[in-house]
């Protein structure tokens, strides 16, 4: 991999991770549309893996730090009362809804891995990406509900949401803005709440690869070339949220709409070439 092929992949990482549209099904068909000749499993791409995982998490970080300041005073009880209550009862929320996607993960991990590296499937989930998202903008309670008054069972069903996106081609963000939006939340809170659940279960997986990282043969020079990937992905992903954040307030109407369309005629495509 030369440093062209990593700083593309690190902008597709840090923009489509958090745009409802897949990460992981881009990752997997791109290659095999492009025959770059890049081995997903190969212990080269190891490295750019929990790279690009890191520099999303700390976009994520630096972009709602205040919210995860305020948490963790919260928590720890060095704020208001009030704001104790209110920050443990957020911090509670979160938890709730990483829950389902760690067990689910852990239990299918094996299953998952073996969609990893087929375009054909990861190309189809992404129609079906799409198909969600619209079932989601469709059918959604129109009720206009902020994200202050997100209940257990809002996370719960966010946090079921979630586990659809083990498999490449459906989206993470998509799936949870989706879960939060049929329970009557904006857009806008659905996608704050998404993007703050994202920051454990992105860190999380980055945790899980470093064992694995430190019993691969890398070769020379891949972690500095990793190194700058993640500082390109991290600043992809803070400019994705910011530009998120304010698409959704001003769209609530129809915010998944074009999102849907993407993924169907890219899903399509993507079948089209790989099947002829």
């Amino acid at each position: 991999m030369n440093a062209i092929q990593a700083i593309l992949i690190a902008i597709l990482q840090g923009a489509t991770e958090l745009f409802p549209v897949s990460s992981l099904g881009h990752a997997v068909v791109l290659p095999a549309l492009l025959k770059s000749g890049i081995d997903l499993r190969s212990p080269e791409f190891l490295p750019f893996l929990v790279f690009l995982h890191l520099g999303t998490a700390v976009a994520l970080l630096t972009y709602f730090w205040r919210d995860w300041w305020m948490l963790f005073l919260g928590v720890v009880g060095l704020a208001e009362e009030i704001m104790v209550q209110e920050s443990r009862r957020v911090f509670m929320l979160i938890v709730i809804a990483t829950i389902p996607a760690v067990i689910v993960g852990f239990v299918l991990e094996k299953f998952v891995r073996g969609l990893f590296g087929t375009p054909v499937v990861a190309a189809a989930f992404l129609v079906v990406n799409g198909l969600l998202l619209l079932f989601g903008e469709r059918l959604r309670n129109r009720g206009h509900r902020e994200l202050s008054t997100l209940t257990t069972m809002d996370a719960v069903c966010v946090g079921l949401w979630q586990c659809t996106a083990l498999i490449p081609g459906i989206s993470r963000s998509g799936a949870t803005i989706v879960g939060a939006v049929l329970r009557g939340i904006t857009h806008e809170g659905a996608a704050h709440f998404s993007f703050l659940i994202a920051t454990p279960i992105i860190l999380g997986a980055t945790v899980l690869e470093v064992p694995k990282l430190l019993h691969e043969h890398v070769p020379a020079g891949t972690f500095l070339l990793a190194a700058m990937a993640s500082v390109v992905a991290g600043i992809t992903a803070w400019l994705s949220t910011w530009f998120l954040m304010r698409y959704f307030r001003d769209h609530d109407d129809w915010a998944l709409s074009p999102f849907a369309a993407y993924c169907i005629v890219a899903g399509l495509g993507s079948l089209a070439v790989l099947l002829l």
